[in-house]
């Protein structure tokens, strides 16, 4: 039942937009999860390896800032990969109050081992579309992102 043309064309609109962006996230977001968790890992912890994966070393902050989560989430994800041997901390002797984190070689081959399968799913789940309707709702929604953190002033 559509429950919106009652607040004016141009609300109705964005309201219809959001229920269907906010309904194909959480399905895409479970699916994903779903096959994270084969991998016998949470989806922060996968997040921290993927990032880590593709783009190397970088402070806890910045893994926390590019992940969407908390930083004491974070740190007990680097936390739990350092025990497991995944994660190192590297010490900066010209700044000690910067320590980034890498991979190790254990965690680079648990990447590589798992990245391929997760790419294949993601590609799956996103064959509803074709590659042209891939790439243009990614461009919309890369400009509604940028958009809305313009808005509020970068943040």
């Amino acid at each position: 039942m559509k429950t919106t043309k009652r607040y004016g064309k141009r609300a109705d609109t964005a309201l219809t937009m959001w229920v269907k962006l906010a309904r194909a996230h959480d399905t895409f977001k479970r699916l994903t999860a779903d096959n994270i968790r084969t991998f016998g890992l949470t989806t922060a912890q996968f997040g921290a390896l993927e990032t880590l994966g593709h783009l190397g070393p970088m402070l806890i902050g910045e893994l926390t800032r590019k992940q969407l989560v908390s930083g004491g989430n974070m740190t007990v994800v680097v936390n739990n990969f350092v025990k497991e041997g995944c994660v190192e901390r590297i010490v900066d002797t010209k700044d000690r109050r910067a320590i980034p984190v890498q991979l190790t070689a254990k965690g680079k081959r648990l990447f590589e081992k798992i990245f391929p399968h997760h790419a294949r799913h993601v590609a799956e789940i996103a064959s509803v579309l074709s590659e042209q309707e891939q790439e243009d709702l990614g461009r919309l929604l890369k400009k509604l992102g940028i958009g809305l953190v313009t808005r509020r002033g970068g943040q």
